[in-house]
């Protein structure tokens, strides 16, 4: 029988999310390994041949930056070994806010990570609820951009909440509130938000009625965790009778573990693009592995990858 024609790699930073996704598509992840110099040089290699062949390589960019440096090697290493497609999964894109100049003298750091991976040899990237819709424009190569809503929604509607109201913890997600509320067939109110500097909410106000209304907070990242749990606080303040937080990337970082516990969600909702430090009681994971499975055996028979989001998040 001829070679199945794609292998599954993994950097060291998304092992664990990518032996679910080789397992749901039906295969085994390929073996890698890293050599590591004392001066903290390190070096990745495929320990089999992939000369011919479509290779996925799963790889989470949050920090440090020796995990997007160490995508990087490999996909040079893919290139140099004769790989037919090199397709980068990057569950977390990092740098994705970085997006623009917001101020002079600064970088775009998302646009400079496209360009690297672009010059490193990528043939494809797939990835799952940018920061930032544009990013996808800084590219070359085919984005296929996935949605979270494919797994949140069918959670959400789980939970049978009898008074189901959507929300956004700031202006800049509106449209996905919106989209969530139209997936749901029920309202949505904003929390519009003032930063002192970055990382740092200075004011928030809520625009829209929650009396009575069990809030469902969506997001696609919580990294410190202020403006989501001042958000919660908020919402419960003006009369809510529950509140639960959902996002797709996990940052958690400084205090924000320690937020969550002090703050007034039932719950809250995040997928395993970037693994957690520590377990915790308020802190529910549903897997993206499944998704990511399904979307690579669609590239690799030219299926439809729009149409398996019935739920969109535009």
């Amino acid at each position: 029988m001829p070679e199945p024609i794609v292998s599954i790699f993994s950097g060291r930073a998304s092992e664990y999310l990518a032996h679910k996704i080789a397992e749901m598509y039906g295969t085994t992840l390929g073996k890698t390994i890293v050599t590591e110099f004392s001066d903290g040089e390190f070096q990745p290699s495929f320990e089999e041949n992939i000369r011919g062949r479509d290779v996925f390589l799963v790889q989470s960019t949050f920090a440090p930056s020796d995990n997007l440096f160490e995508l990087l090697l490999m996909v040079d290493a893919a290139r140099r070994a004769s790989a037919r497609k090199i397709i980068a999964v990057i569950p977390y894109f990092g740098f994705a806010r970085q997006d623009r100049k917001d101020k002079p003298r600064v970088s775009i750091a998302a646009k400079l990570v496209a360009n690297i991976l672009n010059t490193a040899g990528v043939s494809r990237l797939i990835t799952i609820d940018l920061h930032a819709d544009q990013i996808q424009g800084f590219f070359d190569v085919p984005v296929d951009h996935l949605y979270a809503s494919n797994i949140f929604v069918p959670y959400i509607e789980s939970l049978n909440l009898p008074n189901l109201t959507m929300a956004s913890p700031d202006t800049g997600g509106t449209r996905r509130a919106a989209s969530y509320a139209k997936m749901l067939n029920t309202g949505f109110v904003i929390c519009y938000k003032q930063r002192a500097k970055p990382n740092v909410v200075e004011e928030m106000s809520l625009i829209g009625d929650v009396q009575g209304r069990d809030v469902v907070l969506i997001d696609d990242i919580i990294d410190t965790a202020g403006s989501i749990t001042k958000a919660g606080h908020l919402i419960m303040d003006n009369g809510a009778n529950s509140v639960r937080a959902f996002c797709t990337h996990p940052v958690f970082s400084g205090d924000a573990l320690k937020r969550i516990d002090d703050s007034p969600f039932t719950e809250v909702v995040v997928t395993d693009t970037i693994p957690l430090k520590i377990q915790h009681d308020k802190i529910k994971v549903l897997t993206t592995a499944g998704l990511f499975a399904e979307v690579i055996r669609r590239v690799e028979n030219y299926e439809s990858i729009s149409s398996l989001f019935k739920f969109s998040t535009k």
